[in-house]
């Protein structure tokens, strides 16, 4: 807890102890009696003032202070004109010589209001610490080297291009590009991702990552306000800017009731009075009516169960900018997937190689063809050879010969090496067998061998998710730029309901467009996408959703919902959150407005007192906001298997090295 959470959970204890002694005092001694006199109910009263004012001197002072702002109808208010009234009217009650009752509800009232408040304030507490959590993955300071010069430097003074140093055990400042050494970092806090990630020359590393084991050197290429770490903290800082439709309607429906719920308590109070001449008793039951109609319940629970949600999500590495996002999410029911980088990993690998049976052949061609290739798809099949296969064959005497559009030719004294796509094959009269997809075809000698067929490597969790949504009844579809054939492999492999190929940014614009027209009032149209030609599709859809770890800055920045670990799984989890969420807003005020109708009818008639009138006020507050914890039990962060690492090392600051 917070130190100001402490010293206000001691208050009302204290409080609480005060407020028992006094009333055991009071039923066994009758404090009234102690002392002889028309006035001897005034010792009591003090008694039970000291214990008010211990735990609601800041809520009277609240109250005082919005009579002379805009927000005066709130409920401080009520609390205050209702515990107020409930000691005059003791007072009332003991100048005639009456039973005198009010001290004790009054004390009983604040103390409810205050402990009710206390674990509003704690469950927003535990909310924020997955948030607060946020600003702890920015590094407090980083390490520039200037030739064999190192200094410390703020964060924020980093430029691009600077070199820096990052030992073990330290955060990464800046996002940047490894340039020497290697090493494991630890980016589960940023992303989401469990297990810790090699790095080396050339890799990409991102702000909030921590160095584990050895030294690093990185080159920044983005300054600290343009990094990833502060991207995120400030996307969770204005989580809850905007409200849900559920937050505006219930600050709106407590300004307007408020002074409504005012009027009739004095109505009740006053004009019952003057016709049956008993203001006692009516005066009661005003306070009993104004206690009970204190919106506290609604006011606070509804936009703490979209906090308590908001921070749900961030713990799985969700970030909701807004809880108008959270609470959609729970009514999303159309999933629109970009295809690159969001259903499949965005990187071409060997997927077939045709006739199977001569393989080895037509790998060992196709590497001297493109061994010193730096094209994507020579990239991949190096990448599949020196996995699969132990190739050491010389090329020294191959003389390579790149003809952009076709392929390459590779040329010896005594043999020819044709690797490329079909144009090539047509170009040097080969007769070969076409295949569908992104093929690499290799010849030699003027005879076909066989072929190479590349795929994007689907992302494990693509199906079982779009699986799950198909089931829930929700319509899916995919948009690609790719031509028909990939287009369609992919489509029928993950099992969207439709898709659509050989797609320009605005044609993905315009299908978007198509399908919010097309749609129900009720429907919630998803788009999910990673690149910066899907920006403005993010934007145009109900709720945008892009890829956190992989994705581009302007894709990240034009969506609604961020999935830090880029993993699909975290639609359902949101999905999840958010309809739990819902639920529970749903119930508190369900509940609410039938506990304070019921009680409201019952104080008017005089069957209840004002114990009742409590707990129809404080009562339901506190219950509400335990409902409202139960969010926390909605969703589990994604299950991975956890690299178990001896986190205790060593550092020799003389050479700046890092062992474990």
């Amino acid at each position: 807890m917070e130190k100001e959470q402490k010293r206000e959970l001691i208050k009302i204890l204290l409080s609480i102890i005060v407020f028992t002694i006094l009333v055991i005092l009071d039923k066994t001694l009758n404090l009234s009696s102690v002392f002889s006199g028309d006035f001897s109910f005034l010792f009591p009263f003090f008694l039970y003032l000291i214990c008010y004012l211990i735990v609601g001197y800041k809520v009277v002072f609240k109250a005082f202070r919005h009579l002379f702002t805009g927000k005066m109808f709130d409920e401080t208010l009520l609390m205050t004109i209702a515990t107020f009234g409930a000691f005059g009217l003791a007072i009332y009650r003991g100048i005639n010589g009456l039973k005198i009752e009010g001290f004790d509800e009054a004390c009983m009232v604040m103390i409810l209001y205050q402990v009710g408040e206390w674990f509003q304030d704690y469950a927003v507490d535990r909310s924020k610490k997955s948030i607060k959590g946020l600003l702890e993955l920015k590094a407090e300071y980083a390490l520039k080297k200037e030739g064999d010069k190192i200094t410390k430097i703020s964060i924020e003074d980093i430029k691009v291009g600077d070199i820096l140093v990052v030992n073990p055990g330290e955060k990464v400042a800046v996002d940047g590009e490894v340039i020497g050494g290697s090493s494991t970092i630890d980016t589960r806090a940023i992303t989401g991702e469990s297990l810790p990630r090699e790095i080396g020359v050339k890799s990409q590393i991102i702000s909030g990552s921590i160095v584990l084991d050895s030294q690093i050197e990185m080159l920044a290429t983005k300054k600290y306000s343009e990094s990833t770490v502060s991207k995120v903290i400030k996307l969770m800082e204005t989580a809850t800017d905007k409200k849900s439709k559920s937050e505006t309607f219930i600050t709106k429906f407590a300004r307007i009731y408020t002074p409504l719920v005012v009027i009739l308590a004095l109505i009740l109070m006053i004009v019952p009075s003057i016709i049956t001449k008993d203001a006692n008793t009516w005066i009661y039951r005003g306070l009993s009516f104004l206690v009970v109609s204190c919106p506290c319940a609604l006011v606070i629970s509804v936009p703490l169960s979209f906090f308590i949600g908001i921070g749900k999500a961030s713990k799985c590495g969700i970030l909701i900018k807004n809880s108008k996002y959270l609470e959609q999410m729970n009514n999303a029911n159309y999933f629109i997937f970009d295809k690159t980088g969001t259903l499949t990993k965005g990187n071409l690998v060997v997927s077939k190689i045709i006739p199977s049976k001569n393989s080895q052949e037509i790998l060992q061609n196709a590497y001297i063809a493109e061994e010193f290739s730096n094209h994507p798809i020579a990239m991949s099949i190096k990448d599949y050879i020196s996995k699969n296969l132990n190739l050491k064959q010389s090329i020294t005497h191959y003389t390579l010969t790149n003809i952009s559009g076709f392929g390459v030719i590779a040329t010896s004294s005594n043999s020819t090496i044709l690797c490329g796509n079909s144009k090539l094959m047509k170009k040097q009269n080969i007769d070969f067998d076409a295949q569908e997809g992104t093929v690499v075809y290799v010849a030699k000698n003027d005879k076909y061998l066989g072929c190479i067929v590349l795929s994007d490597e689907l992302k494990k969790e693509s199906s079982s998710v779009i699986s799950t949504l198909n089931n829930s009844h929700c319509k899916t579809c995919m948009l690609s730029g790719d031509n028909e054939v990939v287009a369609k492999s992919v489509a029928l492999e993950v099992g969207v309901s439709e898709y659509y190929a050989n797609l320009l940014p605005q044609d993905k614009v315009e299908i978007v467009e198509t399908k919010l027209k097309d749609k129900n009032k009720k429907d919630v149209l998803c788009f999910i996408g990673d690149g910066i030609n899907d920006a403005p599709v993010l934007t145009r859809a109900d709720i945008g959703i892009s890829m956190g770890g992989v994705g581009s800055d302007i894709a990240i920045e034009a969506s609604d919902i961020v999935l830090m670990h880029d993993n699909l799984n975290g639609i359902l989890q949101a999905k999840k959150i958010a309809k739990s969420t819902n639920n529970i807003v749903k119930q508190n005020v369900v509940f609410t407005l039938f506990i304070k109708v019921a009680i409201l009818v019952l104080s008017m008639l005089g069957i209840t007192n004002m114990w009742f009138a409590i707990f129809g006020d404080v009562g339901v507050t506190l219950l509400t906001i335990l409902n409202s914890l139960r969010i926390n039990l909605s969703c589990k962060p994604l299950k991975k298997k956890y690299l178990k690492l001896n986190k205790k090392f060593s550092i020799d600051k003389k050479n700046d090295k890092g062992n474990y």
